[in-house]
This record gives structure tokens, C-alpha cells and sequence, in this order.
């Protein structure tokens, strides 16, 4: 078994460069130099400068290319084997009619190859079974002992190899073919057909493939498929015999197959037909058999039937027919039931007589031994790779590789170690059950797609840069045509050698184990993208490599022997370094180059999506590997790219053109060609042949001069014949021509044995023209005759190497310093006595330099001139040495004298050291002004910066008593400054905010020191800021009026920025802290959750109502926060904002402005057609953005216009409280909750009246103004005045009268008791009380009981409702029994309770008159079926099954529970109120009897009134004003009716 990828280890890196800038200018030249460490590796990598970045100059548009398929296992030679051998045997069972299926071993598939190749080794199947040796195979397997693995691979071997090996012995062994029907867990092996998908195409006499199984013909049909298949029953075609139309078929008779009949179907006379001579015939189960008749009854055959039958036609007679249906192997026809019929040869054989015997006749496709061994013996087609279907650009390509890549590994591109990658790679090469296929865009030619580098053309369009690029040495373009490389003599563009090719490549795509043509250079540059692993074998080791090759895989290397050259197969680095090949690895990085040398092995594969580019190239140094490279391809046979010999000779026609290295190294190739030419031409003529004529072989096409025997391309010299004119051959293989006699054959040569010395002399004169130049150059520079050379001359000599391209020899190097030498001292001579101000500025040299330079020019070996100027240069500077020294030795000198001295001796251009002296009393005297003016009082304070730069420049001057004592006095100073802007920025910046005294006591001390602190001027600043923010809070807490809230958060803002203990802000803060939490308060009472509004917009009044604008548009502005505010349309500013006056006066005109504009909007709505009836008109909009039609659209009861149910948050009919078992209070229509509101008009939670008073007492606690606050005030005011009115209204005469009628209706629907039978109707109870009343409530009643005989009563309706019946279905039922208007309002009453109702809704307080008034409205006309229905069909939803309408229920208990407890304490508050109210009345009921039978009267109507009157204190108030005789119409608080609504909408929320 192979190591697992655990076990791969990387082999060691190959040497990395880093060249130099100097280096780096001369490509081949270091190449050269590296070549000694770089060569005993293979490959190395080198890293270019890290500004050497060419552009990329690929046009990624129109860069398209068809890459390669890659499959992975297929690459790695000895998977490729195993998958070659997998076929093979899948192929030996395929045509025997089964599929090969692998088993599992341990919990892998076994290894079939190795295991066959193991038992091949230790001797055969029959040798380790005798000695029992299968435990020692499956250990060679690699798998644990001890777990009988030997006999289950004994067994699997049996099975599937053993009959495989006899076959291939040439044994006539049939075997089972279905061996694996008991192995359930085998895995199905699907044959690769490598050779099928290749680019060489396979044999064409191949028939084997799964593309040949796709394209067979469907079987014919058996006798079983007929009996299950009506349809087939009615074809006249299958089977043997004639056929007639109309008749249908029959099945066979079962003792038919014995007797070798076929009974065919009755004709139309009622005849049986009896069948042809039958050969092969499928029975069910596609049994064959094989039936013999005489032969006068093959006349009888009407049609050609069966594939036996049209070969009876084929030119034989009946008799040659009966007698070739003869066993093979007992030579007799008997026992024709037995008989097998090969598929493929149509050979003969008893099932009897085979080795072994067949029980039985086996099933579909059977082949004899013969063909079996024949089809699995046909050699392998030749591997080569596939193109792709599919054509790429460059991004295409990247966004499939990065796709696959992220797709394999389930992480980005970049986060992939490469390390993972390439144990992955050697993973999936080795992997026998995985199939992983990649793609490569390899070999691409740049000449047709474009370089990556920059190319020079004739255009010029190129920018500097580019140019540069273009032209650098190591552009791929420009380094195989260097004029050191050999190529740039080749004139042809061979693309990958003197043309580069590109390279795009996706993770694991590879390049396989390949030496380059000719054993030439490579050079790999990767642009771009992830990098590429290489794997490296030196030239040393290429033979060893190739010897282990094929000795691991000698199968692949039997079917194509230059397999290496094929580039198409790859092994493990690890396995052949465990058999001893040297391999190296690298990863190459974009912008990185990698160097293959000749005859080096390499292969490698990506990391993932990149773009590469490589070349050949050649240096001297491989003309003797190009020569050893073509010995090597004529024993191959193998086809050469050039010819060796005519570049050799081209080379050696121009010497002078030649580089001397080359030029040397050409002449020892040319000089061992002459000798072997010589040797091979005298062969010629021992031989006889003495016919020569020239031929000038480079104008000839290669394929024409092409030896025939070892493919050499000949340019020397040839052997042809003139009887056999196709072909010629090598002087190597002058016995292979040809046939004819030595006197027709004659030699084809090029050159003569006389003009091949002559082209070498002219070589050698090159190669030796160095050395003259190299004596002249040694005799000049040792100068051996005593005569110094001018520097003329030296220049002339490095001029005459440089034209005739000397090598860069020592020689040279030490001419060229030399030069160099000379031209430095010049130089400096030059920058000495040129203008002063030049000198001032280059860099001064020393006078010791000048000194040594003079001794410098007297010791070149060349003559100058310049000798003279230096010697009296040098004098002048000693001149001014001795005056510097007189001049420190007279000290203390004034500073101008010292400055002019120094001055003087800038101006020389030498530094001496008594200038430097000089320099340092100038710089002394200078500083100590510095200090001083510093220090001055009288000046302006200097900065610490200031005094820091004093000081560090202190530090550099050099030390004297008085720059000592102004240097400690500064230091002290400084230190002081320091500290104080420490503690200035301590109180600045501490958390712990200081006291104004404290600043000021601060900043009072650092005032006396003479340094200008910043920290203590920013702490000054603060102080300022801070007493007038002061200020400012006494200004405001002083005024007439409380402060506004805006006012307090900007001093509070102000205030927390100061650096400063301010005792004023705490108490700000506690107060804006107490404003916002009492506003907070505010719009949790008012808003609803997720409101769109503000709290001020919500107590304001909308002054905008009757606008010609959309609610719709106004809602959605709203949204988008466009809307102006109410405020705003109140017409109030910022300063309105602060003054009361201003807020409630805008308050009182915007109420008007609300109410005229809901009039109007009224108006306008009101025209518009109810969308049940038709569809709505264009300008009813509801908040979606849709036109309300249809069922499901309700109108606002305020502003008239039409909503989608499901858009708007509706009344709740099962809010109310459910009937009792002995009342039925559902025909009480007008107290059901059907009063909608739309989300624009009831923009608030609409609190209680009670819970807002609450509000304004804490409204009055605090010591801020809020605009909130005083429109909430404004709103209450309104709400009670509203208030006031409506009682008015409620305690008036006629609408008290209204109130008892309509409370004694609803006492009277309650106490009806629930009659036994659900089933009958009696209200003769009800009818009686209700006669005792006036006329006009007999006529509601009979109204109401109007259907008695055909509708059940409400009793019974309550009492016969079953308990299975939902709420919903309850209601349903109800609706046709609802009969109305139950009161007669007069219009004059109407019209006064309409217009507080409107009022009413205007306000966002919640009040209970509000709902006794829509009440008594609600009585006074017709029930609105529609509306009820909608509202049915909106809560349809809602109660979907027992369980959710459980949930629901609790829910709203809950609730309940806590708006009591709510309500609980707000009646406290309420009682109170109401009881100051009652004594300040004085209103008092004149009898007790009638307040109590008041109360006896609404007990029972309370049952289902909420709020109740207990919890309630105002309501509980007004039912005993009630019953007072004497209340007159300027009672504040008129009595109400006990008809509350059943549940108030006042938690509608958008």
C-alpha cells in the first residue's frame, strides 16, 4: 500500500538569489556566476531588486485560450499504471457481462494492482496458497496482523484477479460472470479509458470504451418481456419465421428450447409455419441456445428475423452453414441446446466442453476464450492530455479557478497554507478512488496572444518605463537573443525556445517530470497570482531518475519509450528519493524568476489562479550538453527542434561577431565536429562510395533532411542513393539506407574537408586575439619599459576590449579601476581649483586627503598633469594652518575676527584641524547670545520650545565655564516651567474637576516665571469661560419666569465641557434630568409604540387637517420625516415656544383651523363612493399606497375616508364580555365596539381624562418650562370645557328620556330568562312589560321581535348556541335578527350630539361621554351590517382553533388585570375630585328610595358595561345625579346614562 499523504515530506529548498542592482544588469553574465552553487541542484530561484517591477502588458480583454484537462491520478506514473491495470481487468469483465466491482479491505478498497503484483512476486497463486503464505502478503500490503486479512485477500484474489491472470497465461478458462453479486459493500469500478479522452487518439479497432456501451443497440426483446407487455403481442416482426400481418404472437413452448423449434403463430388458413434455421435466440432471462433444422425448411423463411439469418445470406450455402455450427473443441454438432455462439468470432462450443464446464447457458453477451484473451491483450494507446470544449479569458478563467479553489478547501483563496496544497496535490496524484479534474491554459503562444512583458515595435507607443522594461535583459523576449546566447544565431522563431510561452494556471494544475529540448536553459517569470512549487533533479542525477522511472513503471515506458519527453507523467519527489535521486523543491512567488539548467529534471504544479511566462535559452557553456543532447536523441530516435551542426557552423562563419567566451567555446565544438567529420568521411570511402555533391542543407525543409534511421537533422553531410531519392541518412547509420549497391549511392555534404579547417582557424584567431590585448594591457600597467602610459592610452586599450567583446577578465578589472582611479583624482583636482562658491558647497576634503591624494597621481602607472595644481593647492593650505594656530593661540578674539578666519578657510575647499577649534569659539559665543536675549526681561516670554531648543543646542556646543553656567541656569528654569504645565494640565485634563479659587490660585503663582506655558493659558482661558457661564445660570435662575427646558440642557452641555467644579451644574442637571423623565412619562401615556409622532405633535391640534394633501401623502411624510410638525403649522418658533402666551394662543386658533379643516375633509370624503359597491374612487388612498376596494375596507367615523381593514388597527367585537348562561344581550347592536378611527385622526393612546390631570400636578412640581407641558394644559382645558358641554347635552330633557328608554330595552333583554327548550320561542314575558310603556316603545320592541316566528328570540339564541359553536359563529348567526333604529332621534336633538361627537373625536383624551353620545347616535339608525361583517371577517384569523383562541383569552385577561390595577389607583385620585365637586354643587337627591331604585334598576345593566361604576368614581357620581328632579342646564357635571360602552377603542395603535 502507498504512504498516506501524511508521509509526504518536502524535500530541501533549492538555492535562492538576491542579485544586486550591478548584478542584475547583466543577466547571462550572472548566470553564469551562479551557475557553480546553482547547477549541483538543478533549479534555483532568484529574487530581482525590489523596485524591478515590469507593467503587465497582456490585453486582458482580448486574451482568450482553450486550456488542457488535467485528471490528477492519471499524471503520477505509477497510479496510471494501476489505473491502466483497473481497466484492463474491468474490461476483462465487462465483455463477459459483468462490472467490476473493488472491495473494501479495512476500510479501503484494495489495492487489485499491488496485490496481484505482490503475488506475482512471491511466486503465484498456486505456490502461496501450497505454502500458506497469504498473512505474509497481506503484511507486504501494509495491513495489520492478526485479523485474517490473508484469507479474505485469497478470496478477493480468487474472484477477481485469479481468472484474469489464467487468461492472460493463455489458459481456456470461462469464468463466472456475475462474481460479485454477493458483495454488497464493493464499490463499482467505472473504467478511466484514458487513452479515449487524450489528445492521441486510440486505436480504431478498439471497441471497448463506455462510450461503446452508450452507442449498442437495445437487446431484442424476450418471450417474458412479451407476456408482460400487451403492446409487443401485436408486432408481427420479433422472432423467428414468417410473420403476417393481423396475427398476434405467441409465447415459446418451453420444450421448443430442447427441441430446437420455434412454433411461429398460426397463419390466416390456420397453418403452422415452421421457423428458419434459428442460430441465436434470446428466451427470457436472455438465455441463448442455439437450434439446428434441416435445411429445406430455411425455405419456409418468409422474413430475415434474427442476426443468424442475414449471415445465411452471405455468400454460403445451407449446407456450409449447417456444418460450421460445430463445437471447436469436440468437432460435433450434437446436443445443438448446449451449443454457445461467440458474439464476436461466432466460434462454437459445447458448455460441456469447456474448461471448466458451464452449468448452464450463461446470460447476455458471451465471448469465447479466443476473443476474451485477444481483446484484453491489445496494447495501451499512447497518454497525452485533452483540450477543453470550453474557451476563457483571463477572468473567466480566474473567477472558475478561485471558484474550485474555495470550493475544495471551504476557505478564501489566500487563508490556504501552501504546505496543505501540496500534500493535498501529492494526495489526490496517488489516489486511485478520487477523480479530480483541473485545467491548465499551457503552452500558450505570446507571438499569436501577447507577451506579459512590455515588446518594442515599430509603433513607439510605448512610455519610458515601459521602454526600459522592454529592453532589459531580463525580459523573456530579449533574453534568449542576448548576444551571449547561442539562440540569437538561430533565425527561425521557435516558439518556447527563442519565443516565450505563457503559462495560466488554477490550483493543482501541474507540469510533469521533462528536460528541456536540447538539454537547453529554462527561465520561468511569474507575473502574477499564487505562487508555483517546483521540484528540481540536478543533470548528474537525470540518468538515475529515468533508470528508476522505468524500473517502478516499466508498463508505460514499454508502450512509448520517450515517455519523459511526453511531459505528461510525474512521480512522488518521496519515492524517488527513496530511491536515491537528489530532488529539490522551491515555491516561486510572483515576481520571482526560477532557473531550470540543462539537462536538469523539473516538474511542479500551482497553488492556485496565476500567470506565468517561460523560455529557453543558451549560453557557451551548453555547447558541449547540446552535443551530448543530440547523441542522446539519435539513440532515442527522436526528433530534433535544430540542428546542432548548422548552428555550430553558423556561429564559426562570423567569429568576429562572436563573444570571446563563446567564440572559445565554439571553436572546441567545432574542432571536435572537423575530427568527427573526418572519420565518418573516411568510412564513406573504405566503404566504395566516392559520388559527392554539395548541398546546401540549411535551405532544405527539416523534414527533408532527416535521417531516416535515428531522426537526425543532417547539415554536414548525408548519405542518398539515386535509386531510393525519399530518403537519406546520417554517415552515422550509412548501412541503414538502403538495399542498392554502393555505386548508386553518394554523399550529400556541405562544407569540404579543406573549408572546415579554414572556418576553424578564423576561430581560433578570435579566441586567441585576448591574449595580445591582454600583454599590451599587463606591460601598461607594470609599466615594464619605465615609461609611464598617458591616460589616453589606457583608455584606448578598454575601448579596444569593449568593441571586441573580451571577456571580463582580471586583466580588465584591473585596467578599469585603474581608469577609474585616475578619473577620481582628476576629478578631485578639478573640484579644488574650480570657483569658490562650488567649493563652499561640495564636501571638503582633509588635509591629510589632500596629502594622500597627491601621493595617489605619483603612483598610478599613468602620467598626469594635475600634479603640479595639488602640490601648490597643498601649499596655500599650510599657509593657513600656521595663521589659524596664532590666532587660537591669542584668545579671548572678538567673534567678527574668529567668523572671518573661519570663513576664509571654508572657502579653501580642505578641512584643517585648527578650523575646527575655530568652529566651536564661533559656535560658543553664538549660543551664549541666544540665552541671553532669551532671558531678557524686557523681551517676550519665549516658549517652552523655545527653551528646549536652547537647550538641546546647548548640549552640542562645546563646554566652557561660561556655557556651563547658562547651561544649568536654563536647565533649572526649564524645570520649573515644567512642572507647572504639569499640574496646569492635571487640573486640565483630571477627572476631579477643580474650584475656580484653585485655578485662580494657580494660575497667580505661574504668572512670575518669565516662560510662556500654554497649559496655564488654556487653564486662564477656562476660568474665563467658566465664570461667565456662571453668570449666565444667575442670570437665568434669577429671572421672572422658569427657565426652558432648551435653555438648560445648552448651559448643562457647556457646563460638563469646562474643566472646572461648577457647584451650579449639579443642580441643572438634576433639574433637565426631572424634565425629560416627566416627558418620557408624558409620551408613554400618549404615544403609541413605534409612533411616527412627536409628544408635542400629538398635543398640539392639527391645523393642516382640510389641506388639499393625501392622508396618504401626509402619512407616508410622516414616515420619511418630511412632515412638518403641528407645532410648526401652528405658526410657533423657538422664541413662540418660550412664551406661555404665544403657545395657548396658537393653541386656541389652531383648534378652530382643526375643526374647519375636518369639516371640510368631511365634506370631500363624503362624496366618494363606498368601495363595496364600486371600485373606490382615484383619490381614496389607504396607507399602503393601494386604492381601498372591495370587501375589507372600512370608513373613518371621523374624517370619512376609506382604509384596507388589514392595514389599520380595527375595533375588536370579542373584546366585549361574554353573555352570561341566563341572559342574551348579543341583539344590543349599538353597545358592540364597530367605531373606527382611522391612524391619522386618532394619533395617540388617548389617555383618560383622570390620568392627565395626574400629569399636570406633576407638570406643576417642576422648575422648568417644557412646550409639551403647556400644550398638555391646553389640551386638558379643551377637553373639559368638552366636557361640560357634552353633560349639558347628555342632561337635557330629551335626551335623558332617550337614555331611560334605551336603558330599559337593554334591563329587559337581560332578565328574560333562557328557555329549556333552545328549540321554541315564547317572549310573551317580554311583550307584556313592554306594553306597559308608551306607544313608541312598543314599536321598537315589536321591532325588534317583528321575526318571532321566523327568528329565535334572543334568549334562545344565547341558550341554543352550542358549545362546539365558535364567537365567531355566534355573532354570524346573530346578524340577520338585528333590527334597527331602535330610538327615533329629531333632528333637533341630532344635530347638537353629532356636532359634540365630532368635537369629541377631535380630542386625544379619552372621555366617557364621548361614548354614551355615539351610543345614543349608534340607536338612532339602521345596524351597519357591512361594517359588522368586515370586522367579522378581519378577526376570522384570529380565531383559528380552540388552542390559539385559549391563548388569546388569557391574554387579554391579563390585560385586564392590570388596566384594573391601573384604574384602581387612578380612582383614588378621582373620588377625591369628584367629592370636592359634589359639595361645592350642593346638589343633593331629594329622596333616598329613588336613588336606590335608580340603583336596583342598573345593577344588572353593569354586568356588561365597562368601566364598572364601582371602579369608575365619576360615573359612580353621575348615576346618582341621575335621579335629581331639580338639575338644571348649568350643572357642571350632568348626570350620565348607565349605558357605558361595552369596551372603548382607546389601545388602537397603528
Amino acid at each position: 500500500m502507498e504512504p498516506g499523504t501524511d508521509d509526504f515530506l518536502p524535500p530541501p529548498e533549492c538555492p535562492v538569489f538576491e542579485p544586486s542592482w550591478a548584478e542584475f544588469r547583466d543577466p547571462l553574465g550572472y548566470i553564469a556566476k551562479i551557475r557553480p552553487i546553482a547547477e549541483k541542484s538543478g533549479i534555483c530561484k532568484i529574487r530581482p531588486p525590489a523596485d524591478w517591477q515590469p507593467p503587465f502588458a497582456v490585453e486582458v480583454d482580448n486574451f482568450k485560450f482553450t486550456p488542457r484537462i488535467q485528471r490528477l491520478n492519471e499524471l503520477e506514473a505509477q497510479t496510471r499504471v494501476k489505473l491502466n491495470y483497473l481497466d484492463q481487468i474491468a474490461k476483462f469483465w465487462e465483455i463477459q457481462g459483468s462490472s467490476l466491482k473493488i472491495p473494501n479491505v479495512e476500510r479501503k478498497i484494495l489495492d487489485l494492482y499491488s496485490l496481484s503484483k505482490i503475488v506475482m512476486e512471491e511466486g503465484g497463486y498456486e505456490a502461496i496458497c501450497k505454502d500458506r503464505r497469504w498473512a505474509q502478503v497481506a503484511q507486504r500490503l501494509n495491513y495489520p496482523p492478526g485479523k485474517n486479512i490473508g484469507s479474505l485477500l485469497r478470496s478477493h484474489y480468487e474472484r477477481i484477479i485469479y481468472p484474469y491472470e489464467v487468461f492472460q497465461s493463455g489458459a481456456n478458462l470461462v469464468c463466472n460472470t456475475q462474481p460479485f453479486d454477493s458483495e454488497e459493500k464493493d464499490k463499482e469500478y467505472k473504467p478511466h479509458s484514458i487513452p479515449l479522452r487524450q489528445s492521441v487518439q486510440p486505436s480504431k479497432f478498439s471497441s471497448y470504451s463506455r462510450r461503446a456501451k452508450r452507442l449498442q443497440p437495445d437487446p431484442e426483446p424476450t418471450e417474458e418481456d412479451i407476456e408482460k407487455n400487451p403492446e409487443l403481442k401485436k408486432l408481427q416482426i420479433y422472432g423467428a419465421g414468417p410473420k403476417m400481418m393481423g396475427l398476434g404472437l405467441v409465447a415459446k413452448d418451453k420444450t421448443s428450447r430442447k427441441k430446437g423449434l420455434f412454433l411461429t403463430p398460426l397463419g390466416k388458413e390456420g397453418v403452422i409455419y415452421p421457423s428458419t434455421v434459428t442460430m441465436k435466440e434470446e428466451l427470457s432471462g436472455n438465455w441463448k441456445v442455439m437450434s439446428a433444422l434441416p435445411k429445406e425448411d430455411l425455405s419456409n423463411s418468409l422474413e430475415p428475423c434474427t442476426k443468424m439469418t442475414m449471415r445465411l445470406r452471405k455468400n454460403q450455402s445451407n449446407t456450409q452453414f449447417i456444418d460450421s455450427y460445430v463445437c471447436r473443441m469436440c468437432s460435433r454438432g450434437d446436443e445443438d441446446d448446449k451449443l454457445l455462439l461467440c458474439d464476436v468470432c461466432d466460434d462454437n462450443y459445447h458448455i460441456f466442453c469447456l474448461l471448466p464446464p458451464l452449468p448452464e447457458i450463461p446470460r447476455g453477451v458471451w465471448r469465447c476464450p479466443k476473443c476474451i484473451m485477444a481483446e484484453c491483450k491489445r496494447p495501451l494507446e499512447a497518454f497525452g492530455f485533452e483540450q477543453a470544449t470550453q474557451e476563457y479569458t483571463l477572468q473567466s478563467f480566474g473567477e472558475m479557478a478561485d471558484s474550485f479553489k474555495v470550493d475544495y478547501f471551504n476557505v478564501p483563496v489566500h487563508m490556504v497554507p501552501t504546505e496543505l496544497v501540496e500534500k493535498e496535490f501529492w494526495r489526490l496524484v496517488s489516489s486511485i478512488e478520487e477523480d479530480v479534474t483541473v485545467e491548465y491554459g499551457a503552452d500558450i503562444h505570446s507571438k499569436e496572444f501577447g507577451s506579459g512583458f512590455p515588446v518594442s515595435s515599430s509603433k513607439g507607443n510605448l512610455s519610458p518605463e515601459e521602454e526600459e522594461y522592454a529592453n532589459s535583459g531580463w525580459n523573456l523576449n530579449v533574453m534568449p537573443v542576448l548576444d551571449q546566447s547561442v539562440l540569437c544565431h538561430i533565425n527561425a522563431d521557435i516558439s518556447g525556445m527563442k519565443v516565450p510561452w505563457l503559462y495560466v494556471g488554477m490550483v493543482f494544475s501541474a507540469f510533469c517530470w521533462h528536460i528541456e529540448d536540447h538539454w537547453s536553459y529554462s527561465i520561468n517569470y511569474l507575473h502574477w497570482g499564487e505562487p508555483k512549487t517546483w521540484y528540481g533533479v540536478p543533470s548528474l542525477a537525470a540518468e538515475h531518475l529515468e533508470e528508476v522511472m522505468k524500473r517502478l513503471t516499466p508498463e508505460l515506458f514499454d508502450s512509448q519509450p520517450d515517455l519523459l519527453h511526453q511531459l505528461v507523467t510525474l512521480m512522488n519527489p518521496n519515492t524517488l528519493m527513496s530511491h536515491g535521486v537528489p530532488v529539490v523543491r522551491t515555491n516561486q512567488c510572483a515576481g520571482e524568476f526560477v532557473i531550470t539548467f540543462p539537462r536538469a529534471y523539473h516538474s511542479g504544479f500551482n497553488q492556485g489562479y496565476n500567470f506565468a511566462e517561460a523560455v529557453n535559452f543558451c549560453t557557451a557553456d551548453w555547447l558541449p550538453a547540446g552535443r551530448q543532447c543530440i547523441e542522446h536523441y539519435r539513440r532515442l530516435r527522436r526528433y530534433c527542434v535544430f540542428s546542432h551542426e548548422e548552428l555550430i557552423c553558423k556561429m564559426a562563419a562570423f567569429p568576429e561577431k562572436l563573444d570571446l567566451n563563446l567564440a572559445v567555446a565554439v571553436y572546441k565544438e567545432m574542432f571536435i565536429m572537423v575530427q568527427e567529420e573526418r572519420r565518418l568521411r573516411k568510412s564513406l570511402l573504405d566503404k566504395g562510395i566516392t559520388e559527392a555533391e554539395r548541398e546546401a542543407f540549411e535551405l532544405l525543409p527539416d523534414d527533408e533532411r532527416q535521417c531516416i534511421k535515428c531522426k537526425t537533422t543532417c547539415f554536414l553531410s548525408a548519405l542518398a542513393c539515386y535509386d531510393c531519392p525519399d530518403g537519406l541518412v546520417c554517415l552515422s547509420h550509412i548501412n541503414d539506407l538502403c538495399k542498392c549497391s554502393s555505386s548508386r549511392q553518394y554523399l550529400r555534404y556541405r562544407y569540404t574537408l579543406d573549408e572546415l579547417p579554414a572556418m576553424l582557424h578564423k576561430l581560433k584567431v578570435r579566441a586567441e586575439s585576448f591574449d595580445t590585448w591582454a600583454n599590451k594591457v599587463r606591460m601598461a600597467l607594470e609599466v615594464e619599459d619605465g615609461r609611464k602610459r598617458s591616460l589616453e592610452e589606457l583608455r584606448a586599450l578598454e575601448s579596444e576590449a569593449r568593441e571586441r567583446r573580451f571577456p571580463n577578465s582580471e586583466l580588465l578589472q584591473r585596467l578599469t579601476n585603474c581608469l577609474n582611479e585616475a578619473e577620481a583624482c582628476v576629478s578631485q583636482v578639478l573640484g579644488l581649483v574650480s570657483g569658490q562658491e562650488v567649493r563652499i558647497e561640495t564636501p571638503q576634503l582633509t588635509l591629510t586627503e589632500l596629502r594622500v591624494l597627491l601621493e595617489q597621481m605619483g603612483s598610478l602607472p599613468c602620467a598626469m598633469r594635475q600634479m603640479g595644481v595639488v602640490k601648490d593647492f597643498l601649499q596655500q593650505v599650510e599657509d593657513y594652518q600656521a595663521e589659524a594656530r596664532e590666532a587660537l593661540a591669542s584668545l579671548p578674539a572678538s567673534l567678527g575676527q574668529l567668523q572671518s578666519l573661519l570663513e576664509r578657510g571654508q572657502q579653501l575647499g580642505v578641512e584643517v584641524p585648527e578650523a575646527h577649534q575655530l568652529q566651536q569659539q564661533v559656535e560658543q559665543a553664538r549660543w551664549l547670545d541666544e540665552v541671553k536675549q532669551a532671558l531678557d526681561p524686557s523681551a517676550q516670554r519665549g516658549s517652552l520650545v523655545i527653551m528646549q531648543r536652547l537647550l538641546v543646542t546647548g548640549a552640542k556646543v562645546a563646554s566652557s565655564p561660561s556655557v556651563d553656567k547658562a547651561r544649568a541656569e536654563l536647565q533649572e528654569l526649564l524645570t520649573i516651567a515644567e512642572r507647572w504645565e504639569e499640574k496646569a494640565h492635571f487640573c486640565l485634563e483630571a477627572r476631579q474637576k477643580h474650584p475656580p479659587a484653585t485655578l485662580e490660585a494657580i494660575i497667580r503663582e505661574a504668572e512670575n516665571i518669565p516662560v510662556h506655558l500654554p497649559n496655564i493659558q488654556a487653564l486662564k482661558e477656562a476660568l474665563t469661560k467658566a465664570q461667565a457661564w456662571i453668570a449666565d445660570v444667575d442670570e437665568i435662575q434669577n429671572g421672572d419666569h422658569y427657565p426652558c427646558l432648551d435653555d438648560l440642557e445648552g448651559l448643562v452641555a457647556v457646563g460638563r465641557d469646562l474643566p472646572v467644579g461648577l457647584e451650579e451644574l449639579r443642580q441643572l442637571e438634576l433639574q433637565v434630568l426631572t424634565a425629560h423623565s416627566w416627558r418620557e412619562k408624558a409620551s408613554k401615556m400618549f404615544l403609541k409604540k413605534n409612533s411616527c409622532y412627536t409628544l408635542l405633535e400629538v398635543l398640539c391640534p392639527r391645523a393642516d387637517t382640510g389641506s388639499d394633501r393625501t392622508k396618504r401623502s401626509r402619512w407616508m411624510e410622516k414616515e420619511m420625516g418630511l412632515y412638518k410638525s403641528d407645532a410648526e403649522l401652528l405658526g410657533l418658533s423657538a422664541k413662540d415656544l418660550r412664551d406661555p402666551g404665544s403657545v395657548i394662543m396658537a393653541f386656541k386658533e389652531g383648534e378652530q383651523k382643526e375643526k374647519e379643516g375636518i369639516l371640510q375633509l368631511r365634506h370631500t370624503n363624503s362624496s366618494k363612493l363606498s368601495p363595496s359597491t364600486t371600485a373606490a374612487s382615484a383619490t381614496s388612498i389607504c396607507v399602503c399606497g393601494q386604492v381601498p376596494a372591495g370587501v375589507g375596507a372600512l370608513q373613518c367615523d371621523l374624517c370619512q375616508e376609506w382604509f384596507h381593514g388589514r392595514c389599520v388597527s380595527v375595533p375588536r367585537l370579542f373584546s366585549s364580555p361574554r353573555p352570561s348562561a341566563t341572559s342574551s344581550p348579543l341583539l344590543a347592536w349599538w353597545e358592540w365596539d364597530t367605531k373606527f378611527l382611522c391612524p391619522l385622526c386618532m394619533r395617540s393612546r388617548r389617555p383618560r381624562l383622570e390620568t392627565i390631570l395626574a400629569l399636570l400636578v406633576a407638570l406643576q412640581r417642576l422648575p422648568v418650562r417644557l412646550p409639551e407641558g403647556e400644550a398638555l394644559q391646553c389640551l386638558t382645558e379643551r377637553a373639559i370645557w368638552w366636557q361640560g358641554r357634552a353633560r349639558e347635552a347628555l342632561a337635557s330633557k330629551d335626551v335623558t328620556d332617550l337614555l331611560e328608554r334605551l336603558a330599559e330595552l337593554r334591563q329587559q333583554l337581560q332578565l328574560e330568562p333562557t328557555p329549556k327548550d333552545p328549540h321554541t320561542c315564547s317572549s310573551a314575558a317580554v311583550s307584556d312589560r313592554l306594553r306597559k310603556g308608551n306607544g313608541k316603545e312598543m314599536t321598537k320592541v315589536q321591532g325588534l321581535l317583528e321575526n318571532r316566528d321566523s327568528v329565535s328570540s334572543p334568549e334562545k339564541v344565547a341558550a341554543g348556541y352550542d358549545s362546539h359553536k365558535t364567537d365567531l359563529e355566534q355573532l354570524s348567526s346573530v346578524l340577520p335578527q338585528l333590527i334597527g333604529p331602535v330610538l327615533e332621534l329629531p333632528e333637533a336633538t341630532r344635530a347638537p350630539l353629532e356636532e359634540l361627537m365630532l368635537e369629541g373625536d377631535l380630542l386625544e383624551v379619552t372621555l366617557d361621554e364621548n361614548h354614551s353620545i355615539w351610543q345614543l347616535l349608534q340607536a338612532g339608525q339602521p345596524p351597519d351590517l357591512a361594517r359588522i361583517r368586515t370586522l367579522l371577517e378581519l378577526e376570522k384569523p384570529e380565531h383559528q382553533g380552540s388552542q390559539i383562541r385559549g391563548q388569546v383569552l388569557e391574554k387579554r385577561q391579563r390585560r385586564q388585570r392590570k388596566v384594573d390595577l391601573g384604574r384602581k389607583s387612578e380612582r383614588i385620585v378621582q373620588e377625591e375630585l369628584e367629592s370636592k365637586k359634589a359639595r361645592s354643587s350642593q346638589i343633593k337627591p331629594e329622596e333616598g328610595q329613588d336613588e336606590e331604585e335608580f340603583q336596583e334598576g342598573t345593577d344588572c345593566e353593569n354586568i356588561f358595561m365597562t368601566p364598572p361604576a364601582e371602579r369608575n368614581p365619576i360615573l359612580k357620581g353621575n348615576q346618582n345625579n341621575l335621579q335629581e328632579n331639580d338639575s338644571t342646564s348649568t350643572t357642571p357635571f350632568h348626570s350620565l346614562t348607565p349605558l357605558v360602552h361595552l369596551s372603548y377603542p382607546e389601545q388602537q395603535e397603528l
